[in-house]
């Protein structure tokens, strides 16, 4: 997409009968605004325009604007900060660097995630692949399979497809060389940030790849995750199976 492309204004101002009862106006310009954070006008980490500003901009009252931005920063896809403004959100910040991950220690604080780059390479989507990301089957994706470590203990296993165009160039040096959360080396290196995600766990056994790469018996009880991953107006960027042991972990999710 053109990174200098403009969000259209609204044609219309408050009141007029174009705007649809059904669409309230702070969710059209909601639209506009992640329209923009799509076709990369703000990066993650950037500094967007004031309220006053978008309001000019899109011909509509700041309240409304306002509350565009609160469902925006409900969201986490931006950051009010005191003082400085309203920032693009990205997965560097401490507090959601690891928001999709569910999977928490019995005892203590987790100690950082030592990562393993097993594979990267391009392939052809499967029929299933393509459907849940979106694409027709032959597409070129990437798939990487990776490990995760907790304190010299390997506990998570995960085959990750993404899409081949916007992935272009990925590799398993770069991969492997940066110490970061995937998600955010994914933001600084290839322009897109996963917003959010849907998952399905169930329990199943360990095959004997996965059992020698998790140090565990074939057949040994783990708890298989599939997540797939959108970035902004549901856009599936990702989809990862993930095989995690719970001997010493579990799976912790908050309900509201």
């Amino acid at each position: 997409m053109n990174q200098n492309t403009q969000p259209p204004d609204l044609v219309e101002p408050v009141g007029t009968a174009a705007t649809p009862a059904f669409s309230p106006l702070y969710q059209q310009i909601k639209t506009l605004i992640l329209q923009s954070l799509q076709g990369g006008e703000w990066k993650p980490g950037d500094v967007m325009p004031s309220e006053q500003d978008l309001a000019a901009r899109f011909r509509v009252s700041q309240g409304t604007v306002r509350k565009a931005i609160d469902e925006l920063a409900a969201d986490n896809l931006v950051v009010r900060r005191q003082g400085k403004g309203t920032f693009v959100a990205t997965h560097s910040e401490r507090h959601i660097q690891y928001r999709f991950l569910r999977l928490q220690p019995d005892a203590g604080q987790e100690d950082r995630a030592e990562r393993t780059i097993v594979e990267c390479r391009r392939m052809r989507a499967t029929a299933e692949v393509g459907r849940l990301l979106g694409l027709r089957s032959a597409d070129p994706v990437v798939l990487v399979k990776r490990v995760l470590a907790f304190a010299g203990v390997p506990t998570i296993l995960e085959d990750v497809w993404l899409p081949g165009i916007p992935f272009k160039g990925l590799t398993q040096e770069a991969l492997s060389s940066d110490q970061g959360p995937m998600y955010a080396f994914f933001e600084s290196e290839f322009g897109v940030r996963m917003v959010r995600a849907e998952e399905k766990i169930k329990a199943v056994a360990a095959s004997a790849e996965a059992a020698a790469l998790l140090g565990v018996e074939p057949g040994h009880p783990l708890l298989g995750v599939e997540r797939i991953a959108y970035t902004y107006n549901d856009v599936p960027m990702e989809l990862r199976r993930g095989l995690y042991r719970t001997d010493m972990h579990h799976y912790k999710n908050e309900l509201s």
